[in-house]
């Protein structure tokens, strides 16, 4: 019988298939069902404790984890650097619009 993977493998295998190609894209983001994350980890069940260790080892190899119940995201930290930055005006505006103030 198989030995079940731990979460550090499992995190580098997710890192591994961001670099493959499939889904018709050399390499990048992708969806994985639940279904395939069972299968990846070896369990029926994927605890939500299991969840977030694969997610704490997939950022140390610079990929970020987001759990949507049904299935996972994987993304490249590095996709986030480039988003624009909330500022005080801007918050401030909008909370004050909104009634949040």
């Amino acid at each position: 019988m198989a030995e079940t993977p731990n979460d550090k493998q499992v995190a580098e295998t997710l890192a591994e298939l961001y670099e493959w190609k499939f889904g018709g894209k050399d390499r990048g983001r992708f969806r994985i069902s639940m279904k395939h994350m069972q299968a990846l980890t070896g369990r029926k069940r994927v605890p939500e404790a299991m969840r977030r260790r694969i997610a704490e080892e997939l950022y140390e190899l610079g990929y970020v984890l987001i759990d949507l119940e049904t299935f996972f995201v994987v993304l490249a930290q590095r996709t986030f650097s480039s988003y624009r930055r909330v500022t005080d005006d801007a918050l401030m505006t909008v909370t004050s619009t909104a009634g949040h103030a």
